[in-house]
């Protein structure tokens, strides 16, 4: 059984072919790096994964289920999740109404025009240990528009992992962060358990080769190396396409 697969996946925009015929097979507990240049394709294939686009070509299954053609609103009950390369936050509300809003969405609640947010006991409950989990309770109350640019890139993995998720993609996590903050975050994303399999998009190779077990280089939409990181390293497609080689 995979965790995810994608086979023959195809995706254009006018005569541009984004995603050309690219295979992935991730397996449960797995943390599998993508990398790639600008341009490779990497971010519309984790909005093909979570349905935000609907593939030319090819299948998309989870956990052996094919998700193809179902909604994107019903693949987070699936079991996907995932963060985005732009913070996507309402800056003016609190870290903790941020998380229960994440919440809300898998909730039967959400159906319920009336419902009265700070009044869902569970809900708030259930955000505040996930921003324990991720270090920031103590900032619960605080708008996000308060908060640093690190502080918010955990506050979207605290929303991701409030879903319960089964497969995690990780949208370029580090990205704009300090060291320190990158720091901060590794540490976070490595202790989420193994009964979750992490997919990460990411451009620090310092940070993220450390991180992944296998990596997929992507160029111009297709796979063009996967291996180890040793194997990825040292191939010369990726010394190419990176160092020009």
């Amino acid at each position: 059984m995979t965790a995810l697969a994608v086979r023959n996946l195809e995706k254009s925009f006018g005569g541009l072919r984004v995603i050309d015929a690219v295979n992935l097979a991730v397996e449960p507990g797995e943390r599998r790096l993508i990398i790639g240049p600008n341009g490779a394709g990497k971010t519309t294939l984790f909005n093909l994964v979570t349905g935000e686009l609907r593939p030319d070509g090819g299948s998309i299954t989870l956990f052996d289920r094919d998700i193809t053609r179902v909604p994107s609103r019903r693949r987070a009950h699936l079991g996907i999740a995932r963060t985005y390369q732009i913070i996507t936050l309402f800056p003016r509300e609190t870290l903790l109404r941020n998380v229960t809003l994440s919440l809300l969405g898998l909730s039967p609640l959400r159906w319920n025009p009336l419902v009265r947010l700070e009044r869902q006991e569970a809900l708030i409950g259930r955000a505040r240990e996930v921003l324990a989990r991720v270090g920031l309770d103590h900032l619960a109350g605080r708008p996000v528009g308060q908060t640093s640019y690190g502080e918010r890139r955990r506050v979207e993995v605290a929303m991701a992992l409030a879903q319960d998720p089964r497969v995690l993609l990780l949208d370029e996590p580090f990205a704009g962060l300090s060291i320190e903050e990158r720091r901060d975050v590794l540490r976070l994303v490595t202790a989420i358990p193994r009964a979750v399999t992490i997919v990460m998009i990411e451009h620090d190779m310092d940070v993220a080769l450390d991180f992944a077990e296998r990596i997929t280089v992507l160029h111009l939409g297709e796979v063009v190396v996967e291996g180890t990181r040793a194997e990825v390293v040292a191939h010369p497609r990726t010394r190419k396409i990176y160092l020009g080689e």
